[in-house]
């Protein structure tokens, strides 16, 4: 494992940096630091704590043409003793390396990615937020920085982690889904479970049209008959049914969301039923109706979980969920909560203690 480089400019420059805003939002403020490593001749030549700043790129770099980047997204904590502690990033480093496998990127060592994410979240111990649901937000990247125009799989890469003081995604209101029935996210045998922009991407013409119809988030439905329901461009989708919690199974065109994980172990741990399984937005729309069905959530790293209000279908007929901030959803968001703040004990591994550097 290399050891990452410290420069001095960076130890400066964050600590004259602090943030004091009640209202956090999401990816507001970014610590003025980031880890930085090159890959190069078939290896990670280094890896260095530097000043943010901007990238410089050739035009013809490969990231630019054809998409050949991945990113994470991962949350560390501060406890009620002030000690750091970073939330599953084991999981992280593995969903990496598996996006990294299918967009033919190299990947980076369990220990090394770590090791980086730990380097950040230690010089940034003084920017992570002190308020219950406020965390600090790590977006490791990675892109592609060979410089030619030929379509073939980059050698050169940079890799990259830049650090967010952020509070909740969301503003507070119930989400509003709209029902995608036309276009789709992904199809199997395609990059769907891979954490890529391109993913991203092509969700965002149907975003549009989503906010345009009032609604919050877009609901991706298989692309074969466009039935059965996947995910929620980066979120994952829960609905309580006669009592169980129904998730989607995973399968190659849904991301296997850390978030979802977690969700699905506490709600076990707790005695509540959970069913992975082929779900259908008509079975959904159905059982809200026959009120077996009264709460729905979505869940991600960044969302946390966040309550559905209602769901809209092609021909703008909206379904409303009785019990929005139904029970069930709010009690699993609280125990989550607790668990990644310290307030109440995690599962073995979960917590990922970041080491105390004085600087």
């Amino acid at each position: 494992m290399k050891k990452v480089e410290i420069h001095p400019d960076a130890v400066e420059r964050i600590k004259k940096f602090s943030v004091n805003d009640p209202q956090l939002g999401f990816g507001k403020y970014v610590c003025p630091i980031m880890v930085q490593a090159i890959y190069d001749n078939g290896e990670w030549k280094r890896f260095d704590l530097l000043p943010y700043g901007p990238l410089s790129l050739d035009p013809c770099a490969k990231v630019l043409h054809y998409g050949q980047e991945i990113f994470e997204g991962m949350k560390v904590f501060r406890h009620p003793d002030e000690s750091i502690h970073m939330f599953r990033p084991e999981m992280n480093a593995r969903r990496f390396n598996q996006s990294a496998r299918r967009l033919s990127m190299p990947e980076i060592p369990e220990d090394q990615f770590l090791h980086a994410c730990e380097v950040i979240c230690a010089y940034s111990k003084n920017a992570v937020p002190r308020r219950l649901g406020e965390s600090l937000y790590l977006r490791p990247f990675m892109i592609a920085t060979e410089v030619g125009m030929g379509i073939r799989p980059s050698k050169q890469f940079l890799f990259i982690i830049i650090a967010s003081p952020s509070g909740s995604y969301f503003s507070g209101e119930d989400v509003k889904v709209y029902i995608e029935r036309e276009e789709i996210r992904s199809a199997p045998g395609g990059i769907g479970f891979a954490k890529t922009g391109g993913n991203y991407a092509a969700s965002l013409s149907s975003y549009a049209k989503t906010i345009a119809l009032g609604c919050d988030q877009t609901m991706w439905l298989d692309a074969y008959e466009h039935k059965y329901i996947e995910e929620m461009s980066g979120m994952n989708f829960f609905a309580i049914i006669d009592g169980a919690l129904h998730t989607p199974e995973l399968c190659d065109t849904i991301l296997d969301g850390i978030t979802r994980k977690s969700i699905i172990d506490i709600a076990r741990s707790s005695g509540l039923q959970v069913h992975e399984r082929r779900i259908s937005i008509d079975e959904v729309l159905a059982a809200a109706k026959e009120d077996r069905c009264h709460e729905a959530f979505v869940c991600g790293t960044a969302a946390v979980i966040a309550p559905v209000a209602s769901f809209m279908d092609k021909d703008k007929s909206v379904v409303k969920l009785k019990e929005p901030h139904g029970k069930i959803g709010m009690q699993l968001r609280e125990k989550l909560i607790d668990m990644q703040s310290g307030r109440a004990p995690a599962p073995a591994g979960w917590l990922h203690s970041v080491p105390n550097l004085n600087f």
